[in-house]
């Protein structure tokens, strides 16, 4: 996070607007100590954690809602900001860090540009995605630019989570779950869902998707999604069943999801070379997620694949090729 994120989000708050992306803020800021925000913001303690767990590197991005819960000029605006200061952040210790680029999707013209600066220019190694922006998904052919600029510059886009649009939020919100316990996993499967089934991975076959918490719960669904999808020929005409643009364009991380059977499932389904370690820091605790792949009853060869392979040839780490 960088303050300017903050104090736009503080303004947001001290204005009264009814926005599900800050009922989390409104915890955040309850903290009498902010351990979270403090740790948002400085990436020294990372570092720290960092040397004393052995994670060798850190691809770093701006936390969820990043610039999208802005209008198009305020978001534009704080996204090329949050590259510059990530591209210094890196720049101090370029062995241990790299960057996910932010975009303002709200004008995608100027997110195509932003995109190409980032990953020519600044060096970062894919693109984050906060699912919706104002209620809108990337299927919509008004987003198709930032794909089509995506695939051409070979970035992953990492569809991070946010709090469900204020059309779907209303049920979530009942009992504080629109933010992880399930409004989160909810929004950013249904985007992945809605790009699968417009068709467009037809028009961009070389798209790469990463989800994180072991794919928002659609590896799970994926012989139901291709039973159903079967039932109702009023959906686009697809060229592959959608578990097959799954299992092609997509790769998953286990952020937040330190539980041995859902990784088993996942291996199981998508295979050794589709998933990645990650952490969700600092909203999930390091040393748990270390610990748990450290123990997980895994080939040493799997192991590599997800602790380190499978990161440095999506993202191009390292020289790896992709």
């Amino acid at each position: 996070m960088i303050p300017e994120q903050l104090e736009a989000i503080r303004r947001r708050l001290k204005s009264g607007i009814d926005d599900p992306d800050l009922d989390m803020w409104r915890v955040l800021e309850a903290d009498p100590k902010q351990v979270l925000i403090s740790r948002l913001l400085d990436a020294d303690e990372r570092r720290r954690w960092m040397d004393e767990l052995g994670v060798d590197l850190f691809i770093l991005s701006l936390t969820t809602p990043g610039a999208q819960m802005f209008d198009a000029e305020e978001g534009t605006a704080l996204a090329a900001l949050a590259n510059d200061r990530l591209a210094e952040t890196i720049a101090s210790d370029p062995k241990r860090y790299a960057g996910l680029a932010s975009l303002a999707p709200q004008d995608p013209a100027r997110a195509v540009r932003e995109m190409e600066r980032a990953i020519s220019q600044l060096g970062f190694c894919g693109v984050i995605i906060n699912s919706h922006t104002h209620g809108e998904y990337l299927d919509e052919t008004k987003y198709w630019p930032i794909l089509e600029a995506a695939e051409a510059l070979d970035a992953p886009i990492y569809i991070h989570p946010r709090a469900p649009s204020q059309a779907m939020a209303g049920p979530f919100r009942v009992y504080n779950m629109d933010n992880a316990l399930w409004g989160y996993q909810a929004d950013t499967g249904l985007h992945a869902m809605r790009m699968i089934s417009s068709g467009l991975f037809d028009r961009f076959p070389r798209l790469k998707i990463v989800l994180g918490h072991l794919g928002e719960g659609i590896p799970f669904w994926l012989w139901r999604i291709d039973y159903m999808h079967r039932q109702n020929p009023g959906r686009p005409k697809l060229a592959k069943m959608p578990s097959q643009y799954f299992l092609d364009n997509f790769t998953v991380t286990t952020s937040g999801m330190n539980w041995m059977p859902a990784l088993d499932f996942c291996l199981s389904v998508l295979g050794p070379d589709r998933i990645m370690f990650a952490i969700d820091y600092p909203y999930q605790r390091p040393a748990i997620a270390v610990r748990f792949l450290d123990e997980a009853p895994l080939s040493d060869d799997v192991k590599r694949k997800i602790f380190q392979d499978n990161a440095e040839r999506i993202f191009k780490l390292g020289g790896a090729a992709s």
